[in-house]
């Protein structure tokens, strides 16, 4: 890059301090296994995506109000690399999100089009919760996760200098899966709050009436049973298609994906193990955890 790029002015001034990574996680975020170098743009990357998040899902916001401020964050975003972006910077509500990750845009050449994939998904989630529209089928749910899960592994991939085709496919259904698991994870907070990712088809096909699943024990019904199995099942294969890739990642990073990878398969057995209980009960790992964790990643 040239001496030109309009972040120059705004971050050569003082060193861009990324914010510490405070959310529960299940998986490992800019742990110390990533490489160092990567940290930083690791860590602005994820704050990018979880502010977003929080855009769209956190606060008292009305649906319209979710929207207008997820498109002024994508607008602050593709101010990133032109000439608005000192202005933008001085002006953005989001300033701890957009001043780290123009530094790290302008280092690593990020791919500006993977971030806003990500905000495609979030402003699609607010809409579909906001009307209650459920998804039609499961091609149409991992279109979801193809914008809301994928990007940010083949981010990472970027970072990695990887990017062979099957690498990107690998990464998208580890991330696929990730995403998954996370849906079915959830079921006892999103169904009060009326987010639906169990899709329609399926319901059909097992005589599942959607009026019928509420986040509690009377709900439960063998033919959910059966349905929460079948996508339990469906995130395990699609993990494990995505799992040779800890082999082609060098180094921490390579050791970094493959707790990603056993932390996520951890969360199936909690979940197959519930037999459905997930419809109204969490689970989330605990750190006594981490040492089986460990030990299977090294028998990857």
């Amino acid at each position: 890059m040239n001496d030109q790029h309009p972040a120059t002015s705004a971050t050569a001034q003082a060193p861009v301090q990324t914010p510490s990574i405070t959310h529960y996680e299940n998986f490992p975020v800019a742990s110390w296994l990533c490489p160092p170098r990567l940290r930083a743009p690791i860590a602005a990357i994820y704050h990018f995506a979880r502010t977003a998040d929080d855009i769209a899902d956190e606060g008292d916001f009305s649906a319209e109000q979710r929207l207008e401020r997820l498109q002024r964050y994508g607008h602050d975003l593709q101010q990133l690399g032109q000439a608005g972006e000192a202005d933008m910077l001085s002006r953005s509500e989001w300033p701890q999100v957009f001043a780290p990750l123009a530094a790290q845009m302008q280092t690593h050449q990020l791919p500006k089009p993977l971030l806003a994939d990500l905000l495609s998904a979030f402003e699609q989630d607010v809409r579909m919760t906001a009307s209650q529209t459920p998804y039609a089928d499961m091609a149409q749910l991992l279109d979801y996760c193809r914008r809301s899960a994928n990007p940010v592994g083949r981010l990472l991939l970027h970072l990695y200098g990887v990017g062979h085709a099957g690498a990107l496919a690998q990464s998208d259904a580890i991330c696929t899966a990730l995403q998954l698991i996370n849906f079915w994870q959830d079921l006892s907070q999103d169904l009060p709050r009326q987010r639906h990712y169990l899709p329609d088809a399926d319901l059909a096909r097992l005589g599942i009436a959607r009026s019928a699943i509420k986040a509690h024990a009377s709900a439960l019904t063998p033919a959910l049973q059966n349905l929460l199995a079948e996508l339990h099942q469906q995130a395990r294969e699609l993990m494990e298609q995505g799992a040779p890739l800890v082999h082609q990642l060098p180094g921490r990073a390579g050791w970094e994906l493959r707790l990603v990878v056993q932390g996520g398969l951890r969360v199936l057995e909690h979940l197959e193990s519930m037999q459905g209980r997930n419809l109204y009960q969490r689970i989330k790992l605990r750190k006594k955890e981490l040492p089986a964790l460990i030990w299977r990643s090294i028998r990857m």
